[in-house]
């Protein structure tokens, strides 16, 4: 598998929740690419996307991707303004069983209740700091903090 980036990643989860008549927003894409993130680490021993996780006052974010859907605020982001027109389900075929695996476990809960898993688990808890905006969540703990 090679590292995709979080923009690649946050597509499968757009497109799936549309697939599934689901509803998306930018907050709960952000906790999806992150327990995706640490999964990927404990399952396939290697990152899934390349981009930085920062550790932010709402839990853990992907800064491109805030920025990409911030517009949408709180609510769900609009199919026509998240999955791209070339998008292909055929691109994921190596990562699609464990994406579907992460969205199995996580896609269920709503966005507030992710952000409060989050805020008890070591990667933000260790890095989050209310004075530093854009405290990075290294890989290392995300890898060891899923492996067990």
């Amino acid at each position: 598998m090679s590292a995709r980036t979080a923009n690649e990643v946050a597509n499968w989860f757009l497109a799936w929740a549309e697939s599934e008549d689901a509803e998306l927003d930018n907050l709960k894409l952000q906790k999806l690419l992150y327990y995706a993130q640490g999964h990927a680490f404990a399952a396939l021993g290697q990152e899934l996307f390349n981009d930085e996780i920062q550790a932010w006052a709402h839990g853990p974010v992907v800064p491109s991707i805030y920025r990409r859907f911030k517009s949408c605020g709180a609510s769900p982001i609009p199919a026509e303004q998240s999955v791209p027109s070339d998008f292909d389900w055929d691109d994921y075929r190596d990562v699609e069983s464990f994406l579907q695996r992460v969205w199995n476990t996580y896609g269920k809960y709503a966005s507030w209740t992710l952000r409060n898993m989050t805020h008890r688990e070591s990667p933000w808890l260790e890095h989050f700091n209310a004075d530093e905006r854009s405290a990075v969540i290294p890989k290392s703990a995300l890898r060891t903090y899923f492996a067990n």
